[in-house]
């Protein structure tokens, strides 16, 4: 039996994670954001920067004074139409606006301005009408600028020439020192946004500007909306850029996303994590859940790892909520800036009707809603307003709300009174007057009352009536949702996002910024270009004190029968070479060997096949063999937009089969990497099934940690890295390392 490399996960845990260089947890729970000034040298070992300076962009949504470059006031013009939009929009907000034409002395009796280098003042704010910006860049930048809007079109979005064209004006915007928004963008940001709502806002972020008008729409509904960033082709500001703004504006209770592409891995993990560590909800839509593509990968860990999934864990993993739909994204985002902080997780249900009860209820806990039963004391309390045959036990069926009386308002505050009661939630299917108009009032009058969450469907097509209109929509206490869907996706959101910000730690204040010893070893064994032999890879694990078998690389039958005595009866023999991959495929791994005999013909058949396979070896691997245990694959790939990526899954011969696997984006602490394991489909074979015994989660989780480490400090050397199978044996005694594969970039 295998003997334990690990005690239980404190001082012995640290100690060793650390001895080569990791550091498993966040010690700081840090809740402000990082200081400019630190923004300015903070890398981790792998060269990414640990901060992020937050943009000044005061001067972009509320500058002193624009230059309208393009401007016109003639009929039929489209640049006449944005130009009075613009106008307007200065006014607003207090700005001095300039037109800017060559041929026109005013425009809409403003005095125009010939040229950039002819306006009467130094402008924060240049507003590009024409078809070719970059000139302008150019004499902006002379009169020192601080940001510019470019509308045009023909840029990256259209194929290489014109990729070519955005990639001369991004170096024409950073040669500058201004800001660019755009190109491809449009006058979102210049929108009529209602200054008589109160309370937290919703900061909008859209890629496309259309897609955005749900969310900007909300107003309509009572919902303050405070900006509008529509980023277009990215070529200079980005999402991140807007995130990690409104993250710091006081008047924002959440950001709402609509993205297309990210620009930056990095960029947007550091905006997330300062809106995480200042509390503040992302909603986002991100497109692209489809887009498969092909990866050549040598690699299982590569074969499970798709794009979208990298970008959908590392939202996760930074707090971002990640919804489908625009009605979700709007829903999400009004509740998130509006709602208080729960005091407790538990949802009750309170309906007219058993049936929607029942049915809300089997949606909501379907969604992992916790909806726990009232004690038999509140039960006993509501039955004094509601008839003894219905059930109060949660969901809280009344039978019809009482119109004539006092009753339902008391029926209402008895349940929020409950200390495990975090939210209240009414689904109406549709109007019932005059009990529905009851039922709303007493509702929003509870609302006003608590600090609890209080939501409200109303299921009605119309929408007209005024228990919705007036009594429920005037309310901003009461969240008011059409569809039971929304409302579950909004509430779930709810208490995901405070649970995750309570207990965030930021994981790049503890990154790694100096290569440990292990990587001084590593670096050693990597070949660029090529794939490592399973004993080289098998080096590089035990670089970063990862447990190997003992194993010996023999290259005659003798040799072979002599290691067998050495590493112990009986042994696994395999077949080890550079460039190959799945060997048992290919017959060359032969296990249970228990005699010098079997081991000479094991030598003679794995070398005549990889002569007859005209495949090149370094040797015969004579291994120790290792049975129990739970199979893991543990690997490193790298993704295109975030860099390297760590994965855990259910390995073995049928992990392409299974797909039952985690990712996630360093830097993380061990928090993270046992959130991976729950959130594989066969958690429980770590637990123990039909007899087994639990597994040592403790050393796998070691492992991903070290795995972690090794992908930031061969960062971008490394293109793949696939531990299958990490043999988790039973609980106190390891983790083995039984097949690795390395491919180096």
């Amino acid at each position: 039996m295998l003997g334990s490399t690990h005690g239980t996960l404190t001082t012995d845990f640290r100690a060793r994670v650390e001895a080569c260089g990791e550091h498993p947890r966040v010690a700081v729970h840090s809740t402000a954001a990082p200081s400019d000034a630190s923004a300015d040298g903070g890398r981790d070992v792998s060269g990414r920067p640990l901060y992020a300076a937050v943009p000044d962009l005061d001067r972009f949504f509320r500058p002193e004074s624009v230059a309208v470059i393009g401007a016109s006031d003639a009929e039929g013009r489209p640049n006449t139409g944005i130009t009075r939009q613009l106008i307007a929009w200065a006014e607003r907000v207090g700005a001095r606006l300039h037109p800017v034409h060559p041929t026109r002395t005013s425009v809409f009796g403003l005095p125009c301005s010939s040229s950039v280098a002819d306006l009467p003042e130094q402008v924060d704010l240049g507003v590009l009408l024409v078809a070719d910006p970059l000139p302008v860049i150019e004499e902006l930048a002379e009169t020192k600028v601080k940001f510019a809007v470019a509308f045009a079109s023909g840029f990256a979005e259209t194929g290489e020439a014109g990729a070519a064209a955005q990639a001369r004006l991004t170096a024409a915007v950073e040669r500058s020192g201004m800001r660019l928004l755009g190109p491809n963008t449009n006058l979102n940001a210049f929108e009529k946004f209602r200054d008589d709502l109160d309370g937290p806002a919703i900061a909008l972020i859209t890629q496309s500007g259309h897609q955005g008008r749900p969310v900007y729409t909300l107003q309509e509904l009572g919902i303050r909306v405070s900006h509008w960033a529509p980023t277009g082709n990215e070529a200079d500001l980005e999402t991140s850029d807007f995130i990690s703004y409104f993250a710091e504006q006081p008047e924002v209770g959440a950001i709402a996303a609509y993205v297309e592409g990210l620009k930056d891995g990095r960029s947007f993990l550091l905006a997330a994590d300062r809106a995480a560590r200042n509390g503040v909800p992302v909603v986002a839509v991100k497109v692209g859940r489809t887009e498969t593509g092909t990866r050549m990968a040598a690699s299982h860990t590569g074969k499970l790892t798709g794009a979208d999934k990298v970008v959908d864990a590392a939202m996760r993993q930074f707090g971002v909520i990640r919804v489908d739909g625009l009605d979700e994204l709007q829903d999400t985002a009004a509740l998130l800036a509006r709602a208080r902080k729960p005091r407790a997780d538990g949802v009750v249900v309170y309906s007219i009707s058993g049936g929607t009860g029942a049915h809300f209820s089997d949606l909501a806990t379907e969604a992992g809603l916790r909806l726990p039963p009232l004690s038999d004391a509140k039960q006993a309390e509501l039955h004094q307003w509601i008839p003894e045959y219905l059930n109060v036990a949660n969901p809280v069926d009344n039978g019809g709300h009482p119109v004539g009386d006092w009753r339902g308002r008391k029926i209402i505050d008895a349940i929020l009174a409950d200390p495990s009661v975090g939210a209240l939630i009414c689904p109406i299917t549709g109007p019932f007057p005059p009990m529905s108009d009851k039922l709303a009032q007493d509702l929003v009058d509870a609302a006003e009352a608590t600090d609890k969450l209080i939501c409200v469907v109303w299921g009605s097509p119309v929408g007209t009536e005024d228990a919705y209109r007036t009594t429920l929509l005037g309310s901003s206490r009461v969240a008011t949702f059409r569809t039971f869907g929304n409302c579950i996706t909004a509430v779930r959101a709810y208490f995901d996002h405070h649970r995750f910000t309570a207990g965030y730690r930021s994981p790049f204040d503890d990154a790694p910024r100096t290569p440990s010893p292990s990587f001084r070893k590593a670096q050693a064994l990597m070949h660029p270009g090529r794939q490592l032999s399973e004993h080289a890879a098998k080096q590089l694990l035990r670089a970063y004190g990862i447990r190997v078998p003992r194993e010996q690389l023999v290259t005659s039958a003798a040799a072979a029968v002599r290691a067998a005595g050495l590493v112990g009866y009986p042994v696994v023999m395999k077949a080890s070479g550079p460039q190959l991959g799945h060997k048992s495929e290919l017959g060359l791994v032969k296990i249970g060997l228990t005699s010098a005999s079997q081991i000479r013909d094991a030598y003679r058949e794995l070398t005549d096949i990889a002569r007859y396979e005209n495949i090149p070896l370094d040797g015969i691997l004579v291994c120790q063999m290792v049975e129990r245990g739970v199979e893991m694959v543990v690997g490193v790939t790298r993704d295109s937009l975030f860099g390297p990526t760590v994965t855990v899954g259910v390995g073995g011969v049928l992990v392409e089969v299974l797909h039952d696997a985690a990712v996630r984006v360093p830097p993380f602490g061990e928090e993270q990497a046992r959130a991976m394991l729950g959130e594989l489909r066969g958690h429980a074979l770590l637990e123990g099934v039909r007899g087994a015994p639990p597994a040592d989660v403790d050393a796998l989780v070691e492992v991903v940690l070290r795995v972690q480490r090794m992908a930031l400090e061969l960062g971008d050397d490394l293109s793949e890295l696939d531990i299958n199978p990490l043999m988790v044996l039973p609980r106190g005694q390891g983790a083995v390392a039984l097949d690795a594969l390395a491919v180096c970039r």
